[in-house]
């Protein structure tokens, strides 16, 4: 029996440093990675390169902001209402089975796929143009599987007494999701919304078919959404950095074409990490706020 709980406690020894050294590896890999790319992107850093129009870069990062901001516009109302749906309203059958396989299926799609999906859907049928806004259409299919999943599992995770208690009070079932439950899940949410803007702003195979690999802004007409120049005008084409790198890799032939894609990096992954602990930073003050913590 003794040396039965000896190995026991030797294996979960070797197991845990295992484990360690597992997550250890992927943080320096993530860490080297990191250090590359801002690394190159501060060797070849012309402020030049900043300006908005066709010698810089600002164009196309106003351009990956924006569209983020739209796929969002549409993802989180949707995707949030089904995970709703699916934690509080559905029951325990075929329908319900069915359509989590829907979701599951739709969130392990190749994105070349769903960006032909979006081409054909969004640019052909409609008779249409490469736009933002259909390239959000296409980002917010790839998110919508996974701020669903994380809204319900958020719900499913908070105690049931939270809400015996709101029924105990009187409360409705919807005032109780609305007051109770939702502001309970906030972080989580965030978390979900977060990892999904992040996919957003990296995206670039969904992105080549949708949003169309050319950008025209004229600033001086931002108040005229009708313009195909407006920088607001969601149905003009609009190359984001990921797409802005992709083609200055495989067909640009400016001459400076490896400079402009080394700062686009090094400019997309600190907006990444600018937005990550921002919405982060959000969460936990809108957290504190709704669940009575001290601000």
């Amino acid at each position: 029996m003794r040396q039965r709980h000896r190995n026991a406690i030797l294996a979960d020894r070797v197991m845990t440093v295992v484990l360690y050294g597992v997550a250890g590896f992927f943080l320096l890999l993530l860490a080297a990675f990191t250090v590359y790319i801002l690394g190159k992107g501060i060797m070849e850093f012309d402020s030049s390169l900043l300006a908005f129009n066709a010698d810089g870069i600002g164009n196309q990062f106003f351009n990956t902001v924006y569209l983020v901001f739209l796929a969002l516009l549409i993802s989180v109302p949707i995707g949030v209402a089904a995970g709703i749906y699916m934690a509080e309203y559905a029951k325990k059958s075929r329908l319900t089975s069915f359509l989590r396989t829907c979701i599951e299926t739709l969130s392990s799609l190749p994105s070349i796929v769903v960006g032909l999906f979006g081409y054909l859907v969004f640019v052909v049928a409609v008779h249409g143009k490469w736009s933002l806004m259909a390239g959000a259409l296409a980002v917010s299919i790839l998110s919508l599987p996974l701020i669903t999943t994380t809204t319900e599992d958020a719900l499913r995770a908070i105690p049931k007494t939270w809400k015996e208690g709101s029924f105990g009070l009187g409360a409705t079932h919807r005032q109780t999701i609305l007051r109770v439950m939702l502001p309970g899940c906030v972080p989580r949410i965030i978390t979900g919304v977060i990892l999904a803007a992040g996919r957003g702003f990296g995206e670039a195979a969904a992105l080549l078919y949708t949003a169309g690999m050319s950008t025209d802004i004229n600033w001086s007409r931002w108040w005229k959404l009708s313009s195909p120049v407006c920088p607001f005008n969601p149905f003009r084409p609009g190359e984001t950095l990921a797409l802005q790198i992709w083609a200055s890799r495989t067909e640009a032939v400016a001459p400076n074409a490896a400079q402009v894609a080394d700062v686009s990096a090094a400019a997309l992954i600190l907006m990444v990490f600018v937005f990550s602990i921002g919405a982060r930073a959000v969460g936990h003050r809108l957290d504190r706020k709704m669940t009575g913590g001290r601000d």
